[in-house]
């Protein structure tokens, strides 16, 4: 299964939850930001690789369904509801994605 892991700026959430799954047996991860501002940005291309999208808030669910409105109906978009209160990898953060995350994996 490929996830793709989305926060804002893609610099303390997604890039946790990708470090975090990056060596996990039963799913390639990718992460990036759905802001301008985005360290990495979403592309088409990284929606259409991911079999399923994680976003961290409601408003980057949002933001999807905005910035890709044909594409967007065909995605499997799930809101894991973290705030941006961690810095990268903090072990609360880390925590609270596992807790989210492996419902959702199957």
């Amino acid at each position: 299964m490929r996830v793709l892991f989305l926060c804002s700026r893609n610099q303390w959430r997604s890039p946790t939850a990708e470090a975090v799954y990056q060596n996990h047996p039963r799913v390639e991860v990718r992460s990036a930001g759905v802001s301008t501002a985005a360290r990495r940005r979403v592309t088409e291309k990284l929606l259409l690789w991911a079999d399923l999208v994680l976003v961290m808030e409601h408003e980057h669910k949002q933001r999807l369904r905005e910035q890709f409105p044909d594409l967007f109906r065909d995605l499997r978009v799930e809101v894991l509801d973290i705030p941006d209160d961690y810095s990268f990898m903090d072990p609360e953060l880390v925590a609270l994605i596992r807790q989210r995350v492996e419902p959702l994996l199957g």
